[in-house]
């Protein structure tokens, strides 16, 4: 069993909500995950799409074939047909879409109408994870739970409307999908669902950092988002600095105060913060830096991926002096070599470099779990 699903749309349609809830249902259900997502730099419009691949067995990879396709914008139709499998469906709303479909690969489901029955259109995406489930034939209890978790703040009605529009698309799908043929495997363990740029975030938190300042810059932001997450709950400050130059000023004086220190960036941040670079050689100050890459030069194109730094990292700043540079390739390399990186930096007092590109930040992988004692240098803090 090896299956995958696109959810294609508009920013701001909620795509990722789609993508991540199937995500850490096919995830808790036990089965193997590997997703990417592809995005446009602005906050509304534009195409975008996340694609999730389970499977019984590891995958480490996307498919080019795809089973299922969740178009909720035109585009989602016209640009991915073309990708479907031999028996693949799509599946959309032809009054959201103001167009129908007769092809016998295509199943309309009026998202927008059973949301509205149900509450309201805003639930449109809760009845397109309950389609695809219904498609698949997989029960909805671990959705349930999901639903519960995410809206459990905002009282049982939210709840149960929720719950009911999931049932909705289900019931939809499994009485009007004739050609749903496919089968997944039985369930098993859950797993752990977890991102490159999360790991990297995970990583520093096991490794005791206690300061992390940054400028916010794509790729690098969501490790800023996962440590403000587990400030509280482990005594880290998390500074949001005016500019990258105050960013790696900000760590290295935390550093020098004598606590274990961070920054992130991307490669145009980085050439603002390569003076700061140079006082930490100078000072032998330990600091560990995160470098996302993207295509350059100067502001370059954010939602792209490229891994074009390693030379600008090898010798940035004025004069010659060590540093150390991982690059991680998977989730689990991000979090043990990001503690390698607190060891090496504070063992040797130089600075340590983790590069990334935007394609390792964004996916998302599944893992039985990562061990503290399997090489980590510092016990968790």
């Amino acid at each position: 069993m090896d299956y995958s699903i696109k959810i294609g749309g508009e920013a701001g349609q909620g795509i990722q909500t789609i993508g991540e809830t199937l995500s850490r249902v096919f995830s808790r259900a036990g089965y193997h995950i590997f997703t990417h997502q592809d995005y446009e730099s602005r906050v509304r419009g534009g195409h975008n799409f996340i694609q999730i691949r389970f499977s019984e067995n590891p995958v480490m990879a996307s498919r080019d074939r795809i089973d299922i396709i969740v178009a909720l914008d035109k585009e989602s139709i016209s640009f991915h047909e073309k990708e479907l499998s031999e028996n693949g469906l799509i599946i959309y709303d032809s009054s959201a879409l103001k167009q129908r479909h007769e092809k016998t690969n295509f199943l309309d489901i009026p998202f927008v109408d059973l949301a509205t029955q149900h509450g309201n259109k805003i639930m449109a995406n809760t009845v397109a994870t309950g389609a695809v489930l219904g498609m698949l034939r997989l029960q909805l209890d671990i959705l349930a739970e999901i639903i519960k978790e995410i809206f459990s703040k905002k009282g049982e009605e939210v709840v149960s409307a929720n719950i009911a529009a999931a049932q909705a698309g289900y019931s939809y799908a499994v009485e009007n999908c004739l050609r749903c043929s496919l089968v997944p495997s039985a369930l098993s363990n859950p797993k752990m669902l977890i991102s490159g740029i999360e790991a990297i975030g995970l990583g520093a938190v096991a490794s005791g950092c206690k300061f992390y300042s940054a400028y916010p810059m794509t790729p690098s932001t969501g490790i800023m988002n996962y440590i403000a997450g587990k400030e509280k709950e482990y005594g880290i400050i998390v500074e949001q600095a005016e500019d990258e130059i105050a960013a790696i000023n900000m760590a290295l004086g935390a550093s020098f105060a004598g606590v274990r220190a961070m920054t992130g960036t991307a490669g145009g941040g980085f050439a603002l913060m390569v003076e700061g670079l140079s006082l930490a050689g100078m000072t032998e100050t330990p600091i560990v830096i995160a470098l996302g890459q993207r295509p350059a030069p100067a502001t370059g194109l954010p939602t792209r991926t490229e891994q074009g730094d390693l030379l600008f990292a090898l010798h940035a700043a004025h004069g010659e002096f060590p540093r150390v540079i991982f690059a991680p390739g998977t989730p689990e390399q991000a979090f043990y070599l990001t503690n390698k990186a607190f060891d090496i930096a504070e063992k040797y007092q130089v600075p340590a470099l983790i590069i990334f590109d935007q394609y390792l930040a964004d996916t998302v992988w599944s893992y039985e779990g990562f061990s503290f004692q399997r090489g980590l240098q510092q016990p968790f803090i």
